[in-house]
């Protein structure tokens, strides 16, 4: 029941965001300092923020109606967390530069990483 939540949760969090992000980029200058200047970039943010982003959402709820596909959902939400939150962090230590949006990032990323580590190693034990 708990993984179910969490799967859940993690649709709610990563499905509306990419939404979001694919409908109206320009939404990440005031949220993330973030900005396109070409029309390619544009849509290089709707791919990465929006369809990379919304397609995590629909991966996660797709486990929370088909339990079987949980373990593998989990370890993608170890995986693709993890990885933001290592590229943030060195990005941040690189740049030197720890903005709100950053540091809440990164909390978030970390969080659902280690959720999901912990309730993968739950339904293994």
């Amino acid at each position: 029941m708990l993984t179910r939540i969490f799967l859940a949760l993690n649709t709610l969090i990563w499905l509306p965001y990419g939404v979001s992000c694919f409908l109206d980029p320009s939404s990440l200058v005031e949220i993330a300092g973030v900005g396109a200047s070409t029309p390619t970039g544009s849509t290089e943010i709707r791919a990465m923020y929006g369809g990379l982003q919304a397609a995590v959402g629909v991966w996660a709820s797709y486990a929370v109606w088909k339990p079987e596909a949980s373990a593998a959902v989990l370890t993608g939400l170890v995986v693709f967390p993890s990885g933001l939150a290592l590229a943030r962090l060195s990005g941040a230590l690189l740049d030197g530069a720890f903005s709100p949006y950053t540091l809440g990032a990164l909390g978030l990323e970390v969080t659902l990483a280690g959720v999901a580590a912990f309730l993968l190693r739950r339904a293994d034990a």
